[in-house]
């Protein structure tokens, strides 16, 4: 990519990292501003090979539908439903983002990077099925959840999900979700189309095997960019009005290089995963769902153990996990040194104070590092009674660093969603964190559109230009939702996945 394109001296933005999220903030500007100077940079060989690559990500459009976590249950026994409402929201604006570009011609077939799969929640025992009923109470008071479906008969789970079925009996306490507007999504695919926009009509180059080394400020307000080529070798010096950090796990190690002081403190835990992929295509055919079950205590809530329909380079597979890993790397094709050169005197409060109040989770970990595949196909047998061994391969997922920040009374917090990091003026900003990653990056991008340009965000121009890209960027679903449920209809007859309900009201 962009390999015989020579580099100019200065850029109004410059991105480090070739995945779903520079893509996504570069094409944005783009679209608001088509005269903007913006580079593309990406160390390996080829872009979305780490986070964004299909195989190394759930591939799951993030919407609360099925993911437990996301619903908390309180004290009282009451359930807060904010964060699936906040994820939920989020990932609408995802999908209202990419049903533009199909309907101006940036992207001709969405089957490439999206497909219908229902979502679901699968839960055992009384407890377990009394909260999934007071989840589903308490979601369907809201337009994102209205459809959801719950259901404990036997006969009709057996519709849902039949290879979960087999070899069950009406007695069991089991009950389940079903929503109809899940989605599968292959960010690797859709971050490579936005890269192809990004370079055939945006004319904005995409340099893989370059390394940013480090990142100064200037005399001015500009910032030095130090690349290294690693196919040559060759060292690179480039200024930038605006960079944004998004690789990853290599965001941390590069933001520590930055002397801005909003960096202090921060840390990072990582987490590797793998997957149970099967190779038999009778199974894989029997089943076209997400299922998400409850994470063990003392699991990371990313561990969900869920049984997944994908679809990778136009074949349809089935996979069960994630189950967890460590590995000192913070990136797959990263360093066994990487955490303990994040290391700082800076952040060590907030290290120590994670290990220390996070020692159930360390527990975890070592009981999945030391799991081999006998054990790791007993836990796909509580999903599936008679999963054959034979049948099933294991598959190295992607790297995850999880957020490790300060925190007065602890010392530290372990987070484990995504944050953006940025200086005072904006100028530099940066992404740290795992999941729901991908399926909510419009909405950070247009957050973080505001931090790094506070004025232009406020202009009229860029205004009207995010409402043509994202009708809802700056609406409440609460407060217009006949609007919403015709654009959520509209989206849903673009992007060729299930048809909800239209609103009976109109706009």
């Amino acid at each position: 990519m962009a390999i015989n394109k020579p580099f100019e001296k200065e850029y109004d933005l410059i991105c480090v990292g070739g995945g779903i999220m520079s893509a996504t903030l570069a094409l944005m500007l783009k679209l608001i501003d088509k005269n903007l100077k913006i580079l593309i940079l990406e160390r390996l060989d080829r872009v979305a090979l780490e986070s964004s690559a299909a195989w190394n990500n759930a591939g799951t459009g993030h919407s609360a539908f099925c993911e437990l976590n996301y619903t908390h249950e309180n004290e009282n026994g009451s359930i807060d439903v904010s964060k699936a409402i906040q994820v939920c929201s989020q990932f609408e604006k995802s999908k209202q983002f990419w049903s533009f570009l199909v309907n101006n011609n940036f992207i001709e077939n969405p089957k490439n990077f999206i497909h219908p799969v229902p979502h679901h929640s699968w839960v055992e025992g009384e407890n377990n099925i009394a909260f999934l009923k007071k989840r589903v109470t308490e979601m369907r008071k809201y337009a994102l959840f209205e459809e959801i479906q719950f259901s404990e008969d036997f006969n009709e789970m057996e519709k849902w999900f039949p290879i979960m079925m087999t070899g069950r009996n009406s007695s069991e306490k089991i009950a389940a979700t079903r929503m109809e507007l899940g989605t599968e999504v292959n960010y690797g695919e859709l971050t490579r189309t936005f890269f192809r926009i990004l370079e055939d009509q945006f004319n904005t180059p995409v340099y893989t095997s370059h390394e940013v080394e480090d990142v100064d400020p200037t005399k001015g307000k500009d910032w030095l960019i130090k690349i290294k080529n690693l196919q040559t070798n060759k060292k690179i010096h480039c200024d930038a009005e605006h960079v944004f950090i998004g690789a990853g796990g290599g965001a941390l190690p590069l933001l520590q290089k930055v002397e801005i002081e909003e960096k202090e403190g921060y840390g990072g835990f990582p987490v590797s995963g793998e997957w149970l992929i099967c190779n038999n295509p009778i199974v894989i055919k029997k089943h076209h769902a997400k299922v998400y079950g409850k994470a063990e205590v003392g699991a990371p809530p990313m561990s969900m153990p869920h049984l997944d329909t994908r679809y990778i380079d136009g074949k349809q597979e089935l996979l069960f996990g994630p189950f967890a890993g460590f590995s000192t790397k913070f990136l797959k094709e990263g360093s066994f040194f990487d955490l303990f050169k994040s290391i700082k005197w800076d952040n060590i409060p907030s290290i120590w104070g994670v290990f220390w109040h996070n020692i159930p989770l360390t527990k975890y970990l070592l009981e999945q590092v030391s799991m081999d595949h006998e054990d790791r196909m007993e836990e796909l047998r509580k999903f599936v009674k008679d999963a054959k061994s034979s049948e099933w391969d294991l598959k190295i997922a992607g790297q995850r660093v999880q957020i490790i920040k300060r925190d007065e009374e602890e010392g530290g917090t372990l987070e484990f969603g995504t944050e953006v990091v940025h200086s005072k003026d904006g100028r530099i900003t940066a992404l740290l964190g795992a999941s729901p990653g991908a399926s909510v990056a419009v909405d950070i991008m247009i957050n973080l559109l505001h931090f790094a340009y506070p004025e232009k965000a406020k202009s009229q121009e860029w205004q009207q230009k995010l409402s043509e890209m994202i009708p809802f960027w700056n609406k409440t679903i609460q407060n217009n939702e006949e609007e919403f449920k015709n654009l959520r209809y509209e989206c849903s007859e673009t992007l060729q996945i299930y048809l909800p309900k239209k609103s009976d009201k109109g706009v």
